[in-house]
């Protein structure tokens, strides 16, 4: 009996000990040596990322929100996630020393460096973002100047949290390609090129008394009455418009547009005169089309009947639109001029 009371004090010492030693240690757990959490964001006003490749990501807070290389708006799910991670991430442990030797290498050769700044250009924190730690235990982090790196968590998520520090620009891009409320519409035109489709190009046009109307080709006017209703409808389906993602870069794709038919260009005018111009053009069927098999109506068996290729930002940007996004705004001047039962 007193031999179990020796090992039961002699085992709650030990215990004590490796807590003191290691989860007390406040030099181990200190701000300089695991301070990923930002527990004030709104101090953050630059967001710096930079990868060993040379890729990087520099965001800006604004009013609006997150500005892109002082380019782009940047997404605002990316933006978020980043937050997130900046808010909540905790240090769970230091790696472990016998593998401390091979996860500095391994950071060395392909750490993301994360810089945070505040308003006034000063730094905040400075870290490296590793890879998965095992078990998907969580990520390697090591602080700016810090000793040893640690396996961080981000609580109640189930994964690493590299990918929300990414270098990529098409990841970061907000994908928004029209936003514009109807009570912002000045002009739409939509413009088809192909023969048998040139009787379907059409104008929405704000009239003087904040109306729309609808100019077509004379013939599908004649006699009939303007839909009001469908017209209106049309007009507000502009307030959000997305794109699948961005192919700038894709090899041989230039070449590929090039041969193929365009199916219409979107040109839209604000009130404040503000102009996009859109050239949709139609995207050859693939292993993964819908009508390989079977023909869609509307669209030609070459191609793909749920994408189209875009490009846009003053030809500067090509991109995938889905159709289940873009054929509500797709229409055909004479819908404008039928009674809703047709």
């Amino acid at each position: 009996m007193r031999k179990t009371i020796i090992y039961i004090v002699l085992l709650g010492i030990f215990g004590f000990g490796v807590w003191y030693f290691l989860f007390n240690d406040k030099e181990l757990y200190s701000a300089d040596e695991a301070g990923f959490t930002i527990k004030d964001l709104s101090k953050i006003q630059r967001v710096y990322i930079a990868d060993k490749k040379g890729d990087a990501i520099d965001l800006t807070r604004t009013a609006d929100g997150w500005l892109l290389n002082n380019k782009y708006k940047a997404s605002t799910r990316m933006s978020a996630l980043l937050m997130e991670a900046l808010g909540g991430q905790q240090a769970k442990y230091p790696a472990p020393k016998k593998a401390h030797d091979n996860i500095i290498k391994a950071m060395s050769g392909r750490a993301i460096k994360v810089e945070l700044y505040d308003k006034d250009g000063d730094p905040i924190r400075k870290f490296y973002v590793g890879g998965q730690a095992p078990d998907n235990s969580g990520t390697y982090m090591l602080v700016e100047g810090a000793k040893r790196p640690y396996v961080v968590q981000l609580p109640v998520f189930q994964g690493y949290l590299t990918p929300r520090y990414s270098t990529s620009l098409k990841d970061w891009r907000d994908r928004t390609v029209v936003a514009l409320d109807s009570a912002d519409i000045k002009e739409v035109a939509v413009t088809y090129h192909l023969e048998d489709e040139e009787l379907n190009t059409f104008t929405l046009k704000r009239a003087a008394d904040h109306s729309f109307t609808i100019d077509t080709h004379p013939d599908l006017m004649k006699g009939k009455e303007l839909n009001k209703k469908r017209t209106n409808s049309y007009a507000s389906f502009f307030q959000h418009l997305g794109s699948e993602g961005f192919v700038n870069g894709v090899t041989n794709l230039d070449s590929t547009i090039a041969n193929t038919p365009k199916r219409l260009t979107l040109d839209i005018t604000s009130l404040s005169n503000n102009q996009q111009h859109i050239d949709v053009y139609w995207m050859p069927i693939s292993k993964r089309s819908k009508n390989l098999l079977r023909s869609s109506d509307g669209t030609p068996d070459e191609f793909d009947p749920d994408r189209y290729y875009a490009i846009t930002n003053n030809n500067k940007d090509t991109i995938i639109i889905q159709s289940k996004t873009f054929n509500k705004v797709f229409r055909r001047g004479f819908e404008f001029y039928q009674s809703d039962d047709k």
